[in-house]
């Protein structure tokens, strides 16, 4: 790892990831804290690795395997002997009980999934400080079980100090080693006081919480500087925070060896490109180039249907552009993008194997070898919400900082089946109003992100004495912390009848409106 690395110059927490799905949240929660962690699947922590990364402290992920079956995951034996303090959450504390000693066994009746109750059992314990005050639900504290195994015997060393109806062995700790293990999961919401576990086991384990954006933002223009040296860049902008954050944090570094690359698809939303045209013109007098490429990605999408193929011959046609535009601006070495921290963790396969591919991403891994160009990634260390307080940091408008996620592909896959400039027209002045009325109740900040998705069914309707057959649309909202998981935002029965009556009075072409209610899994966010 470079010296100039970011993250290299922060104390660090390690997480070892057993495939739970909540593993991102442990992240988020310690982030919150001004922690600096990473996560790696348990299968690339070995000794060296762990030598080399040389964690403050470490946490052991939850994960579906049972640590009774043959060759259930382990982390190296070093974790207990690095002298740092341990957390095990769930089949963490399974594997530490079993290796350090202790026996876990099979469900028997003591299975637990959903809310639970943990009460204290002993002592007082530093890691559950701030936890069962009497005036939270009568001294207990509710956290969240996912579990069919339990820990049966614990390993020498450990004490009990909380347990609920069917885990008697909910919080366990040796104090003298600082090993600590719960049954539960305390970085979802469920379990309401888990941050404050989290903030205690920062606390133990001695962090000086110096992971803030006014320190990153520093450190990352030395780093990209020493990367790019006295070469030139492009950086293609979507429209989005990720990559607009990305380009003004590199120009900051390198000035004017700067150039932007802002490619019109005719994908983008009503009034997008004069928005990020003018912003990066007017307000940081960045070298910009807007390429209005609209009749080259619409054509070649003709007739395309299969979100998969759109999203490919859209990515392809992308690195084109970026070619010609490397080529005009006198060689170009190096390409930007706004990779964030979730896309590289998705590339990386749990189970050792080919991951199974829900939708390309089109900005993890790497570049086709006759671009002959090296990546900057600036953003690959951060999650959403940083890399908002980076832009902020920055000086970025809240205006555009706080824009919801937009998708690199567009448009395109918000109008599943064959796309037409007459789909598209009708689509942007439908999420146009959609947005409008989002904004005018108040919402926008508390919605993840929003849109509408045109179906590709038309349906009859009446309209004055008239018979139509128009398109049905779909309103999307979700609430979300990472874009990982996602809930649909519970808007009222008045706000959509209110929305849907807008739609097909001010939308020609539209009669029907309908509202997504797919949390994620099993949906996703977009629709393609």
């Amino acid at each position: 790892m470079s010296t100039l690395d970011p993250a290299a110059l922060h104390q660090r927490l390690l997480i070892i990831d057993f495939g739970s799905q909540v593993t991102q949240l442990i992240a988020r929660r310690l982030r919150e804290l001004n922690v600096y962690c990473e996560i790696h699947p348990f299968q690339s922590v070995d000794e060296a690795f762990l030598k080399d990364f040389a964690p403050r402290a470490i946490i052991l992920s939850g994960g579906p395997a049972s640590v009774i079956d043959e060759g259930s995951p382990r982390p190296p034996k070093g974790v207990f002997t690095l002298g740092v303090p341990v957390l095990g959450v769930c089949y963490g504390q399974q594997v530490m009980m079993e290796m350090l000693g202790g026996e876990v066994v099979r469900g028997d009746g003591t299975a637990e999934f959903g809310r639970a109750y943990v009460a204290p059992t002993g002592e007082p314990l530093n890691l559950l400080e701030g936890w069962f005050a009497p005036e939270n639900s009568g001294g207990r504290e509710q956290v969240w079980m996912s579990h069919g195994d339990h820990v049966a015997r614990l390993a020498p060393g450990f004490e009990v100090y909380g347990a609920s109806p069917n885990a008697p062995f909910a919080v366990t700790a040796d104090q003298a080693r600082r090993f600590y293990a719960v049954q539960f999961h305390p970085e979802v919401h469920h379990t309401p006081n888990g941050g404050r576990l989290y903030e205690n086991f920062v606390r133990i384990a001695g962090f000086t919480r110096d992971w803030t954006m006014a320190a990153y933002r520093e450190q990352a223009i030395a780093a990209i500087r020493d990367r790019v040296g006295g070469e030139k860049v492009i950086c293609g902008l979507s429209g989005g925070v990720d990559s607009s954050v990305a380009a003004v944090l590199i120009h900051e570094a390198i000035g004017d060896r700067l150039t932007c690359v802002f490619v019109d698809t005719g994908l983008m939303r009503e009034g997008e490109a004069d928005e990020v045209v003018g912003m990066f013109r007017d307000h940081y007098n960045i070298p910009l180039i807007h390429a209005d490429e609209s009749s080259l990605f619409l054509d070649a999408l003709n007739g395309v249907s299969d979100p998969e193929i759109k999203r490919k011959i859209i990515g392809g046609l992308f690195v084109e552009v970026f070619e010609k535009h490397a080529h005009s601006v006198g060689g170009a070495k190096f390409l930007a993008q706004g990779t964030l921290y979730p896309d590289v963790i998705e590339s990386v396969s749990f189970s050792g194997g080919p991951s199974v591919t829900i939708k390309s991403h089109h900005n993890v891994g790497g570049l086709p070898e006759r671009m002959n160009m090296k990546l900057v990634e600036p953003l690959r260390e951060l999650f959403k919400d940083e890399v908002r307080a980076l832009g902020r940091e920055l000086g970025l408008p809240d205006s555009f900082v706080g824009r919801h996620p937009f998708p690199g592909p567009g448009l395109a896959i918000r109008c599943p089946g064959e796309i037409t400039p007459e789909k598209l027209s009708i689509l942007r002045k439908a999420d146009a109003v959609y947005i409008d009325q989002i904004r005018r109740h108040g919402l926008y900040n508390d919605i993840w992100q929003a849109f509408v998705a045109l179906l590709p069914v038309r349906t009859v309707g009446v309209m004055g004495d008239s018979r139509t057959y128009d398109y049905a649309c779909a309103l999307r909202a979700v609430t979300s912390v990472d874009g990982m998981t996602a809930d649909y935002y519970p808007f009222s029965h008045e706000f959509l009848g209110e929305t849907a009556t807008r739609i097909i009075n001010e939308v020609k072409g539209i009669n029907r409106v309908t509202y997504d209610i797919t949390s994620k899994p099993p949906g996703t966010i977009e629709w393609e």
